[in-house]
């Protein structure tokens, strides 16, 4: 029996699945996290073979002591994951140091965690990204600025999500910044005028994609992060080649093997100088499944269950799963305290034919999404729309 470390199991909340199908494919599954024991969900309990909580997952220390015990107890670890962004230097420092060869070592985190080295990848995959400087000093900045333009981007070198990450659009709000910043190496890029455009697959052990989808976000995660507004993206019916293309040159060029991948690509909205509207251009690359409920969503999308594809990979290399129905499936982070047309209930009987999902977002994940979520399946685009528009629309106070 193959052993299994899987840490946080219990976040998101919907990650128990990959647990439970790595249970079913054999695997002791052996959890490590800082929720309480009596705290987790029954779904979480019932799908680990045993659980080590620790006070805080950022105490190396403490989750080393957690996963030395487990190979004492059970023998040899032969995968360490958490899916999760927040932990993927966690999980690469545990590999290296208890020889887990499944994934990414500590000495592979700078190309996939930091945004300034994915682009030498990003060149060998021959997809093009933003000019960028590193933030080392105002003047560097401004001599950067003098060959793209206002407005800019500032984000963390290494950072998860939309965090502390801003648009600049003049030389006051550049120096309120450099007033400001966080104690971190930050990367400045020229703005891009697009949708984002990603690339998600399950890749086996020799680099190949087992499963493909993909998804389409109109509005920006940090434009929903820094302005409090809702927040909107969806699964694809289908694919479109030249994100395939691109997602798969991404692949072979980081030497991904086994994992479940998100790969952010801008899609042009208008000629600039990167390329013609429409053109498909590189953002960052994402070396675990894309957050929150999308896993779910791409079931939805696909009628197929992406857990259990995940799973199989990890356990047999291949998969039996196939791919049924296709649709649209929406995501609607709707933002509390705004004074929609439609409520809650409202909305979801205008559309009980189509949603899939309502809940509540975690609060950690709320900035980025929104407070309610809401996911529906469309044959169309159209219909979907129509679904946005009810949505998001707001009486006038």
């Amino acid at each position: 029996m193959k052993n299994f470390i899987f840490i946080s199991p219990n976040f998101p909340t919907n990650y128990y699945r990959f647990c439970r199908e790595l249970r079913r494919n054999g695997f002791n599954v052996l959890g490590i996290g800082d929720c309480p024991y009596e705290a987790l969900a029954s779904e979480v309990r019932d799908n680990l073979a045993e659980y080590y909580r620790v006070y805080s997952l950022k105490n190396y220390e403490e989750v080393y002591r957690a996963a030395a015990y487990y190979a004492f107890r059970y023998g040899r670890i032969d995968f360490i994951e958490s899916n999760n962004e927040y932990w993927l230097e966690l999980d690469a420092r545990l590999r290296t140091d208890f020889n887990v060869c499944s994934g990414f070592k500590s000495e592979d985190m700078p190309k996939v965690k930091c945004k300034s080295r994915m682009k030498e990848y990003y060149k060998k995959a021959g997809v093009v990204t933003a000019r960028y400087c590193m933030v080392t000093s105002e003047e560097a900045c401004r001599k950067f600025i003098g060959e793209v333009g206002y407005p800019v981007i500032v984000k963390p070198d290494n950072g998860v999500g939309a965090n502390d990450t801003f648009k600049l659009s003049s030389d006051e709000e550049l120096a309120e910044f450099l007033n400001c910043m966080p104690p971190v190496q930050y990367i400045m890029e020229e703005f891009v005028e697009a949708e984002i455009n990603s690339y998600d697959a399950i890749i086996n052990s020799r680099g190949e994609p087992v499963f493909e989808t993909g998804n389409v976000t109109p509005i920006s995660i940090m434009e929903t992060v820094n302005t409090g507004g809702n927040g909107i993206y969806y699964i694809v019916n289908e694919l479109a080649p030249d994100v395939r293309d691109a997602g798969r040159r991404t692949v072979k060029a980081f030497g991904v093997k086994s994992r479940f991948v998100h790969f952010e690509f801008f899609r042009l909205t208008k000629d600039q100088h990167l390329g013609k509207k429409g053109d498909v251009i590189a953002l960052e690359v994402n070396m675990r499944p894309c957050g929150g409920f999308s896993p779910d969503m791409m079931n939805y999308a696909n009628s197929t269950d992406v857990y259990k594809i995940w799973a199989d990979v990890m356990a047999y290399d291949s998969t039996l799963v196939d791919t049924g129905e296709k649709f649209f499936c929406a995501y609607a982070g709707r933002r509390d305290g705004k004074p929609f047309l439609y409520a809650d209930d409202e909305l979801a009987r205008m559309y009980a034919a189509n949603i899939k999902d309502v809940g509540r977002i975690p609060d950690a994940l709320a900035p980025a999404m929104g407070n309610t979520y809401f996911l529906a399946n469309f044959k169309t685009r159209e219909d979907m729309l129509a679904f946005y528009k009810d949505a998001l629309l707001t009486r006038d106070i």
